[in-house]
């Protein structure tokens, strides 16, 4: 961690032009004040004042918030005079709001932090002398909450926003659930179309000339899913907007929930440009934490690293990532393109589970052990041909090992696009081995949309009389759905179905689940000699309709020597 001191600019930021972007302290002897002495009178200096329902913190720059007392949401948000607070009479909130809960508020030198307790979860919000900034922690210590997430929520037509997460719902048509609407021009608008991997993004907001408002999330060791992790993270419609830091949420979950503290994530306001390097995840100094006595806070010096020399055995045109996890915590290095080195810092202590990922495809594993304050050293990781599916020798391959259904036909849409979109290509189409493209087969396949995907390829009389593997790789699945094969005149057994997640995932922006692969061993007497035909279907003991039909997301299909 950094230890240098953050610059005291009111806005924390360099000018920039307006975007709409996805993508310590030393505690003095006032820190002992409270109650009267800490609090601020109404000459508008750095404090707080208490009015017996709400706490109003007073940043000393252009920044007043108030918490309530009661339920310790945020009430109001006001920056150089504007309120940003509030849509729909509902306030700014950990979940939908906790209740009925324990609030309180202290002056820690140049820190005042409000801390929240409802049951066993605690809330804290806090406020730095001189800056723009809301700097907040949700530590959850068991599953009374299902989901944990923190959303802002904003007053409409403070930003301009016409964007995959955006819709008009005096015009715009409800297609699915409460959150997928078609507009007029038929294209799709949902919350869920702001989603990015998490690896992809430090901060989401808005911002026009002279302000900005960003999320900049934490670094979400204590979330679930994994550096690929696709989550809703901003709204907008007519009728206000909302900017999350979501740690675990329903959709398309892949690990269970982990627990404790998470943070700080912080709420900022700019001059317009995008949030300063200071308060991303990976560079914030937060040595004036260490003072606050927040329940399960670990500071740098508690915590480790990890650092790799290199891996070895790499495909050069794809990037690795070397993710690291075990029940408590989770973090993941980007390896080096050229070397492929990697380095994991801020690290809680405990052995972890580290996983070398070739694109998204897990490709191998082992444990490593983290101790405090020290780096733990990992000699260079050796991928093996059997490590890497994409170097087995094919008659045909469509697509590649890299679990995404990347390069396949509609990919780049349908994580911000509904598939029934306008902008989608159809999904139908069948493939010929050497005279088509991985762009002509759809990356997705429903039983009531695309069923019975044909393949048609040509085998040698030497080929022909070969029994061969034919392996189906996907994603994810919805409805239990999973791939059968008819190869010619045979057909396959109904395989079981692999463990997904139970949520919608294809048509709210994500195919990132269990990825699997579903291999056939086809009989030599299914081949023939020359023109062969592969019919892929979709199999599940469920039923649904159209894009919620049983069905699947592909990564890649072959057919091995």
């Amino acid at each position: 961690m950094s230890k240098h001191r953050p610059s005291r600019r009111r806005f924390l930021v360099r000018a920039g032009a307006a975007s709409i972007a996805l993508g310590g302290a030393a505690v003095g002897a006032d820190a002992l004040l409270n109650g009267a002495q800490a609090a601020t009178t109404a000459s508008g200096g750095f404090g707080y004042t208490d009015d017996g329902r709400e706490y109003t913190v007073n940043t000393g720059a252009d920044l007043v918030f108030r918490v309530s007392r009661s339920t310790g949401d945020l009430t109001s948000l006001v920056c150089q005079g504007t309120e940003y607070q509030g849509y729909g009479g509902k306030n700014s909130q950990v979940e939908s709001g906790l209740g009925p809960s324990t609030v309180s508020i202290a002056r820690h030198g140049r820190t005042v932090l409000v801390s929240v307790a409802h049951g066993t979860l605690r809330h804290y919000y806090a406020a730095r002398e001189g800056e723009n900034n809301v700097y907040l922690w949700t530590d959850k210590a068991d599953d009374s909450i299902t989901v944990t997430r923190y959303i802002v929520r904003v007053r409409p037509g403070l930003f301009p926003n016409d964007n995959p997460d955006s819709w008009d719902a005096t015009q715009d048509v409800l297609i699915e659930a409460q959150d997928v609407r078609r507009r007029p021009d038929g294209t799709t608008r949902s919350k869920h179309y702001s989603n990015q991997r998490v690896i992809d993004y430090r901060y989401v907001g808005w911002s026009k000339p002279g302000v900005g408002l960003w999320m900049v999330r934490s670094n979400h060791e204590k979330a679930s899913g994994g550096p690929f992790y696709r989550s809703l993270m901003r709204h907008s419609y007519e009728d206000g907007a909302g900017l999350y830091e979501i740690l675990y949420y329903g959709e398309n979950q892949t690990e269970p929930m982990r627990f404790g503290l998470q943070g700080p994530f912080v709420l900022a306001f700019t001059d317009g440009g995008a949030p300063p390097a200071e308060l991303w995840h990976d560079r914030i100094d937060t040595s004036w934490v260490d003072e606050l006595g927040l329940d399960g806070w670990v500071g740098d010096d508690g915590r480790g690293a990890v650092a790799g020399v290199g891996i070895s055995g790499r495909d050069p045109a794809l990037a690795y990532t070397v993710g690291f996890a075990n029940a408590a915590a989770q973090y993941w290095a980007t390896a080096d393109p050229r070397t492929g080195a990697y380095a994991a810092r801020r690290m809680l202590p405990g052995t972890y589970t580290w996983t070398v990922y070739q694109g998204e495809l897990a490709v191998r594993t082992g444990t490593v052990t983290v101790q405090p304050g020290s780096t733990t050293a990992l000699h260079t990781i050796v991928l093996n041909p059997a490590d890497d599916p994409g170097r087995a020798p094919v008659i045909w391959r469509i697509g590649r090992w890299n679990g995404t259904p990347a390069g396949f036909r509609n990919a780049e849409l349908v994580t911000h696009a509904h598939p029934s979109d306008v902008r989608a290509e159809p999904w139908t189409g069948d493939f010929t081995v050497g005279g088509s493209t991985d762009a002509d087969f759809p990356a997705y396949q429903w039983r009531d949309v695309n069923d019975g995907r044909t393949v048609t390829f040509d085998l040698t009389d030497e080929q022909a009389a070969q029994p061969h593997t034919l392996n189906i790789g996907i994603t994810t699945a919805f409805l239990n759905g999973r791939p059968r094969i008819r190869l010619n005149d045979w057909t396959s057994p109904v395989p079981a179905p692999h463990p997904e997640p139970s949520t919608r995932s294809l048509t709210v922006g994500s195919y990132r689940g269990n990825n699997h692969t579903y291999a056939f061993t086809v009989p030599a007497s299914a081949f023939q000699s020359g023109t062969n035909t592969l019919t892929i279907t979709v199999a599940s003991g469920s039923s649904g309709s159209r894009f919620l039909s049983p069905g699947f997301a592909y990564d890649c299909v072959e057919l091995l020597a």
